[in-house]
């Protein structure tokens, strides 16, 4: 019989990172292929339309949901690992009665904010129909966020994963023709298209596993309050986030162009998209098990510090690769025309080791049930990343953007490590803080190769870097678990048999 494994061992952690991060890892293969296509039909205008747009969007339905998909999560989260079966069903109407709320709250807001959204978004033209148009976009996503948090809640893990590649699918499917036939005509009415379908994706699962069943609404929304009050932390988070993106976006297409912002927006999607492959897991794996761990002290430390490590170490194995490969991925995967942010990139994709430290540390606040701490980490990072990122640009262009991020990051992480520390008792461990050092070294040696040299030597350094880097990582992910001895003995098992 086979024994099963720790949940906080390295290999269960290693497992579970590969697992979402292959479900991941199909999405964004799908996205460049519809990113790469968008970027030929469209342009980097085009590009940095689309994304102005999406940023305001997302920061109205950050502002109005309530912070409902987050709060929902952990109310029906509770109910279900106590087998509790109609608190469940309570708390499903619960999250549906307060997300159609939030949705209409949210279209209306749009509708009535539109002539400011434009003015504070575009420096050119009237922008203020596309707007109005744009506000059913809040109400579906509302109804959207409260549906996946139902399915989140229950450990729907399955339904989530086929959920995310089906959406991405349609993305596909439904934008490039349009975009083909239409060009920028086609955004809104794209963006329109693609909720609807992502909504009735998303509610087709969900209502097959719990159907619609309607309740008394005063009920409803006395039960909700709870909800909605835990949630309002999230929500001004939430607002700080979509708000610093919104001002950085609308700062480069009023100082620089559309071009400019659709150059941002390519580097810094691309640089996150491989970071998200490794970090697609934290959601679903490490929050619960940080979540368990009630108690401070070395069990928490070594909870977060082996999440720390396994995330550093498996973002290294291919990351330098990334870097090394710009210079060919990035006209392959959009266009020639994108290549102004290819220095912008390489110092993002530095940025993202630190990213891998930092975000298994900021889950400690939210395993804590903190929202506050939550709140003002997140009110601190997003004020410092508009300020770099806003003088970066002001100073050294589009390079500097990438060089602010990287501040941004190092200044943040410092701040959640005292913070962490004087809260909660965190230190991060001496071997995370070794293997942080080691692969930043390796990709700041790998810019400065790209800086300096150019033809054969570019490459042939830059690869030997990679894969030195790749080395370091394997053998340590391999020393800390058994999942290779254990794919070995399955594979010699099924030949036996044969």
């Amino acid at each position: 019989m086979e024994k099963a494994e720790p949940s906080n061992s390295y290999s269960h952690i290693l497992k579970y990172t590969g697992l979402y991060g292959g479900v991941q890892g199909l999405n964004i293969l799908i996205g460049l292929i519809r990113n790469k296509l968008v970027a030929m039909l469209l342009g980097p205008e085009g590009m940095g339309l689309i994304s102005l747009f999406n940023s305001t969007i997302k920061l109205v339905s950050d502002s109005t949901n309530l912070g409902i998909p987050m709060s929902g999560v952990k109310d029906i989260s509770e109910a279900y690992g106590r087998g509790d079966a109609d608190r469940v069903s309570q708390s499903i109407n619960v999250v549906r009665y307060w997300c159609l709320l939030t949705a209409l709250l949210g279209m209306v807001v749009c509708v009535v904010m539109s002539p400011l959204l434009n003015r504070w978004t575009f420096g050119w033209g009237d922008h203020t129909l596309h707007f109005l148009f744009l506000s059913p976009i809040v109400a579906l996503v509302a109804v959207s966020g409260g549906e996946l948090a139902i399915l989140k809640g229950t450990r729907q893990l399955r339904s989530l994963a086929v959920i995310s590649v089906y959406n991405m699918l349609a993305n596909l499917i439904i934008s490039v023709p349009l975009f083909y036939f239409w060009k920028e005509a086609a955004i809104v009415p794209s963006m329109i298209l693609l909720a609807l379908t992502q909504l009735v994706t998303v509610l087709i699962y969900s209502y097959r596993r719990y159907p619609l069943r309607l309740s008394r609404s005063r009920t409803l929304f006395g039960e909700g309050l709870g909800m909605v009050k835990l949630g309002m932390a999230f929500v001004l988070a939430g607002i700080m986030s979509s708000s610093a993106e919104f001002i950085i976006r609308s700062y480069l297409s009023k100082v620089g162009g559309l071009d400019v912002v659709g150059f941002y927006n390519v580097g810094y999607l691309m640089t996150l998209a491989y970071a998200g492959m490794v970090l697609s897991s934290l959601d679903s794996d490490y929050f619960p098990r940080l979540s368990a761990v009630t108690e401070t002290g070395a069990l928490l430390n070594d909870t977060v510090n082996r999440q720390v490590e396994v995330t550093l170490l498996s973002m290294a194995v291919l990351l330098p690769v990334f870097m090394v490969s710009l210079p060919v991925l990035l006209p392959l995967l959009y266009s020639s025309a994108f290549l102004p942010a290819m220095g912008m990139m390489k110092l993002t994709l530095i940025a993202m080791y630190i990213r891998a430290v930092m975000v298994p540390i900021e889950y400690l606040s939210l395993s804590r049930g903190d929202s506050l701490s939550y709140l003002f980490l997140e009110t601190v990072y997003a004020v410092m990343l508009v300020v770099s990122v806003l003088l970066g640009y002001r100073f050294w262009g589009l390079l500097g953007t990438g060089a602010a991020i990287i501040v941004t990051g190092g200044v943040g992480l410092a701040v959640d490590l005292v913070y962490m520390h004087h809260r909660y008792g965190y230190v991060l461990s001496a071997q995370a803080r070794r293997y942080a050092i080691v692969q930043i070294f390796f990709g700041i040696a790998i810019y400065a190769v790209s800086v300096v040299t150019e033809g054969w030597i570019y490459w042939t350094t830059g690869l030997l870097l990679s894969v030195l880097s790749a080395l370091f990582s394997l053998r340590i992910l391999r020393s800390k678990t058994h999942l290779w001895h254990s794919l070995t003995q399955k594979i010699n098992s099924k030949l036996r048999h044969k």
